[in-house]
């Protein structure tokens, strides 16, 4: 059974509610896994929540410039990119040299990623599925490839901009 990020569903998103769901589960997992959800990684998960549509490291460093122009060092927002990633509450979109956050965090790990890329809006939405990711397994073990990361990007049109 696929579980699809509702983003490429809805023609009406509350987008507050969605971001505010996610840093809440973030913090959860991190509490009960033990893990040190700082303050600037806090902030650099909550720049990537402003929107669904993935971001640059120097995107995410402009979204959190306060109104004095002072803007965080690249190596400091890398690092939080690093440990979001690491713990899956983002994803690194390679295709775009991008991130966006993780609608389902460490529930999505051990399955496929497939990405949904909107060609018109730009936004991401994610799916993960168990067939998905016995599929790739069957085939890349045929081959005799060992794959570390099963992420799958495909483009097109999201239900809004059709």
């Amino acid at each position: 059974m696929a579980t699809v990020s509702p983003i490429l569903e809805e023609k009406h998103h509350d987008h507050r509610r969605c971001a505010d769901d996610a840093l809440r589960h973030a913090e959860a997992i991190s509490r009960r896994e033990g893990l040190r959800l700082t303050e600037q990684r806090r902030r650099v998960l909550g720049a990537l929540l402003e929107s669904h549509v993935p971001a640059s490291a120097y995107e995410v460093i402009d979204r959190l410039a306060d109104e004095h122009g002072h803007r965080p060092a690249p190596v400091t927002v890398y690092r939080a990119l690093d440990f979001l990633v690491e713990h899956r509450f983002a994803h690194r979109i390679e295709s775009r040299n991008a991130y966006v956050a993780c609608d389902r965090g460490k529930d999505c790990a051990g399955e496929a990623t497939l990405f949904m890329l909107c060609d018109k809006c730009g936004a991401a939405g994610e799916a993960s599925s168990a067939e998905i990711h016995r599929l790739i397994a069957e085939v890349t073990e045929k081959v005799g490839f060992a794959s570390s990361t099963p992420v799958v990007e495909i483009r097109g049109l999201c239900a809004r901009c059709r």
